[in-house]
């Protein structure tokens, strides 16, 4: 029994705490907000709506998990790139097969749906190529600017970002983009390919426009220029910014806000979370949200910065890079500056499988925390630790 609680003292001594209970008390926000947000929904008697109940679960999953992957050494993931490149290329493909979106989306072929529950495969495979993408990197490091080089770690990208594309979920790929720029700028890819890549997507997104976007994607974009025009279309938008706008400074209150009470915003547990925070905390609370975001970010390049080898680098500055890529497109999304393209906020959204892949990429970070991250003094392992007991 001693040697058992010895064991478990390690093994949070060597969890980074910091990260951890700032993304606990950051999930425990939004959940909070995500419950705000459907109270509208409850039937007399009902504590907590589907949505909150679905996150809830997902949360004390995901926490669980990012604790179990934080057990094993980073290694045995990366050992296992090419099983995990196939499981993510084939749930990508299976989208166009089985694949389904809201009744609203026919277009859309984004989640696979069982008998209880829903999962959304792109979401996992964010995680999957961050792995994937940083053993790519690492194998090529000595020839990294070489042509042949940038070219395989293009097709590498382009293939999660187009298949993502195709089913539908704009929002994905774009976060896919920005992991893989910041992927390639912290491996030393030279500017010149960063300026060659920007003339290369504006050369095809013409092509990329005419033949992959569907007509309801292309309105989105039309609607934010042409809003008169697309009424039906940015009519979520408009609410979720008017929604924000009504809190003020120091919002309404929680569970108080008019718009978000009625039922105003359409998706407020969802996509357009910020227009909740926003109308019942006000900028306070908005400042507070991204506060968090930022500072669970910053953590994550820290560990990167502080770990032993390149590769533990890129994985760290691939997970903050998905993580900053959402809430940047999220919140433009609230604030009418970006389309209207579905994504998540992380850690306030609600969905299972958007909680979940982000508490996977947590756990990676503190695998890297604990097993190849220089702590100073205190930089011991639990394994060679209960060795030297025993």
């Amino acid at each position: 029994m001693k040697k058992r609680l010895e064991s478990v003292k390690l093994f949070f001594k060597e969890t980074d705490l910091v990260l951890l209970i700032t993304c606990i008390l950051t999930s425990i926000f939004g959940f909070i907000m995500v419950c705000s947000a459907t109270k509208f929904k409850l039937n007399p008697g009902e504590v907590l709506s589907r949505d909150s109940l679905i996150m809830l679960i997902a949360i004390i999953i995901g926490i669980m998990l990012s604790l179990f992957i934080s057990y094993f050494n980073y290694e045995v993931f990366t050992k296992l790139w090419a099983i995990i490149g196939i499981v993510s290329l084939i749930s990508m493909i299976l989208l166009f097969f089985i694949g389904s979106g809201p009744q609203e989306r026919p277009d859309v072929h984004t989640w696979i749906k069982f008998k209880f529950f829903s999962i959304q495969p792109s979401e996992f495979v964010k995680i999957g190529f961050i792995i994937t993408f940083s053993v790519h990197l690492e194998k090529l490091k000595d020839k990294i600017n070489h042509p042949l080089s940038i070219a395989l770690l293009a097709i590498h990208a382009l293939i999660p970002t187009l298949l993502v594309i195709k089913t539908g979920d704009m929002g994905s790929a774009l976060v896919f983009m920005l992991i893989t720029v910041a992927m390639l700028f912290v491996a030393g890819v030279h500017w010149g390919y960063f300026l060659g890549g920007i003339g290369f997507v504006a050369a095809i997104s013409p092509l990329v426009w005419m033949f992959m976007f569907s007509s309801i994607q292309k309105n989105r974009f039309l609607a934010l220029i042409y809003p008169e025009q697309y009424p039906d279309i940015i009519y979520q938008q408009e609410r979720a910014l008017t929604a924000i706008g009504a809190g003020g400074i120091s919002g309404q209150g929680l569970f108080k806000g008019a718009y978000t009470q009625a039922g105003y915003v359409p998706e407020a547990q969802n996509d357009m979370i910020f227009s909740p925070i926003g109308e019942e905390l006000g900028f306070i609370g908005c400042i507070v949200a991204l506060s968090l975001l930022a500072f669970i970010a910053i953590r994550i390049l820290f560990i990167g910065k502080k770990s032993r080898e390149h590769s533990t680098n890129l994985i760290c500055s691939g997970i903050s890079a998905m993580l900053v890529g959402q809430v940047i497109i999220n919140i433009g999304m609230c604030l009418m500056l970006l389309p209207c393209i579905g994504i998540t906020l992380p850690f306030f959204s609600a969905g299972g499988s958007s909680n979940l892949s982000v508490y996977i990429g947590i756990g990676l970070v503190l695998s890297i925390y604990r097993h190849n991250c220089d702590r100073g003094a205190e930089d011991i392992h639990i394994y060679d630790s209960l060795k030297k007991k025993n």
